[in-house]
């Protein structure tokens, strides 16, 4: 009885850091926004224990910051922050489709195909949040399959920083429809095991979500420019 229920704060635990990720990452908690924990707990329906453990996570995934006599804050990235880390990731993931061509075993290569399919599914829904969950699994898996854990740990750490933006880069239709093109061009140069081909269809790919991200900032700066 007590492994049962031990296994089930596991999940609760588990359940409401996922949650609260997807608030984070999808925008429903924006930016430099704080994260207030009663709230949260009664949205979540759950009590503030796993909230705090759920914001701990973040804080150390580079989604949440945590500030002296301010508690808990959504990550606000100024724009050089943004055009820096998005530099450091392109590279990271180009390194990583590199390697992945090289070391892809065909059953993980299997694999990376039907996750494909199954995100093409929701983008013929438009279901985006479905369907970045399925891209980051798609991204995770490239990197697994480049078989190098220290670049694994560093993608994972720097990508953080920047989901939420990446999320937002395509709620636009136009480059929504480039970035499933592009992901189809990584599935072709893992087939031909083409490292060269694959570095470069994943570093154009983030830098092409790094120039959306950037329009975006603009836009939401000038239009407050405006308003002010």
């Amino acid at each position: 009885m007590a492994s049962i229920i031990q296994l089930n704060s596991q999940n609760l635990h588990e359940i409401t850091f996922q949650k609260l990720r997807s608030l984070l990452v999808e925008g429903a908690i924006a930016p430099g926004s704080k994260l207030n924990e009663r709230e949260l707990a009664e949205q979540l329906n759950v009590s503030r224990t796993p909230i705090r453990e759920a914001i701990r996570r973040l804080a150390a995934d580079g989604l949440v910051e945590l500030i002296a006599n301010r508690g808990a804050i959504a990550v606000q990235l100024s724009k050089e922050d943004v055009i820096n880390t998005f530099d450091v990731i392109a590279n990271l993931e180009g390194f990583s489709g590199e390697l992945a061509a090289k070391n892809i075993s065909d059953a993980a290569l299997s694999e990376l195909e039907a996750m494909h399919y199954e995100m093409m599914a929701s983008y013929a829904r438009r279901d985006l949040s479905s369907y970045y969950k399925v891209n980051l699994k798609i991204h995770n898996a490239i990197n697994t399959a480049a078989a190098n854990p220290v670049l694994s740990q560093l993608f994972t750490q720097v990508n953080a920083r920047i989901e939420a933006l990446r999320f937002r880069s395509n709620q636009d239709e136009v480059k929504w429809e480039k970035a499933v093109g592009e992901h189809r061009e990584m599935i072709d140069a893992l087939k031909a095991r083409d490292s060269a081909r694959m570095k470069r269809v994943m570093m154009n790919h983030v830098m092409n979500k790094r120039d959306v991200v950037i329009q975006l900032m603009d836009s939401e700066n000038l239009a407050h420019s405006a308003k002010a």
